[in-house]
C-alpha cells in the first residue's frame, strides 16, 4: 500500500506514533496534555483505548474535537478502506461518530480484549496486537480499496479513476461507502486536504501549497481548509 499522510499531532509534545506491524496500519500514543487537538479528516478509522474504555473512530467529514477532561488515549489508525474488513462494520455506518466496542462485537469478546489491554503496560501495543489477531482471522480487504486510495491520492479524478479500476461510477460510490464512508468525490477532497497540510507545515508557501495539492488557487485552498479542519489554515499550523 502506498502512503497516506494523515494530521493526527505528530508535531505535538505528548503524541507519539509508530508503523504497525499490520500492513499500512499506524500505532500511536496521546498523553493527556494535548488529547484536546482536534482530529481533522483523514480517510481513516482507529480503534481506541482511554482509560479502560474500547472505542471505534469512524470516518470523519470534518474535524473532531474530544469532549470531556483530558484523558490518555492510545489507538490503531487502520489505512483507508481496510478497518471495515478487520472490524466486521461498514464504514458508513459509523461516519463522523465514536462508538463503543462493545456495540459491534460481542460482549464477552469484548471484556477479554479490553482486559488485556488495561492490563498491559502499553496499551497501543496490546491494540496492535489485537488487530493483528483479528486480521489473521478474517478475510483480507479487497486490493482494489488500495488502488482507489492511490489513484485519489495522487490527484487523478474520480471518473478517470473508476474507468481505470473498471468500474461504473455508481459502482464506485456503492464501494466507497462501505469502505470510506463516503463516496470517492469526498475521499478525494479529504486526501487532498491531508497532502496540503503535509506541504504547509513542510514551510512550503500556500499558493504552492494549493497548486501542488490539486485545489484550483490558493482561496479554493482556505475554503476547504476552514470547511473540513473548521478554522482558518494558518490558525491550524499554530497549534502545531
Amino acid at each position: 500500500m502506498t502512503g497516506v499522510a494523515v494530521d493526527r499531532g505528530s508535531a505535538t509534545a505528548g503524541y507519539a506514533e509508530r508503523a504497525s506491524r499490520l500492513t499500512g496500519a499506524v500505532v500511536w500514543t496521546n498523553l493527556p496534555s494535548t488529547s484536546g487537538r482536534p482530529v481533522l479528516p483523514d480517510g481513516c478509522m482507529d480503534l481506541l483505548w482511554t482509560e479502560g474504555r474500547l472505542l471505534v473512530a469512524g470516518p470523519d467529514t470534518r474535524a473532531y474535537r474530544p469532549q470531556g477532561p483530558p484523558a490518555r488515549w492510545a489507538g490503531v489508525r487502520f489505512y483507508p478502506g481496510t478497518a471495515p474488513a478487520y472490524l466486521g462494520v461498514p464504514a458508513q455506518e459509523l461516519r463522523d461518530r465514536r462508538v463503543e466496542l462493545a456495540d459491534l462485537w460481542p460482549a464477552a469478546e469484548v471484556r477479554r480484549v479490553g482486559g488485556r489491554v488495561d492490563a498491559a503496560a502499553d496499551p497501543a501495543t496490546a491494540l496492535e496486537e489485537i488487530a493483528l489477531e483479528r486480521a489473521a482471522r478474517v478475510p483480507a480487504p479487497d486490493p482494489l480499496l488500495g488502488a482507489l486510495v492511490a489513484a485519489l491520492d495522487s490527484g487523478r479524478p474520480v471518473a478517470a479513476t473508476a474507468d481505470r479500476l473498471g468500474l461504473s461510477a455508481r459502482q464506485l460510490h456503492r464501494r466507497s461507502l462501505a469502505a470510506f464512508g463516503y463516496g470517492p468525490k469526498t475521499l478525494a477532497r479529504v486526501l487532498r486536504l491531508q497532502r496540503a497540510l503535509a506541504l504547509a507545515r513542510s514551510g512550503v508557501p500556500f499558493a504552492e501549497t494549493a497548486a501542488r495539492a490539486g485545489f484550483a488557487d490558493q482561496a479554493h485552498l482556505a475554503r476547504d481548509v476552514r470547511e473540513l479542519a473548521g478554522m482558518p489554515l494558518t490558525d491550524l499550523l499554530a497549534r502545531g
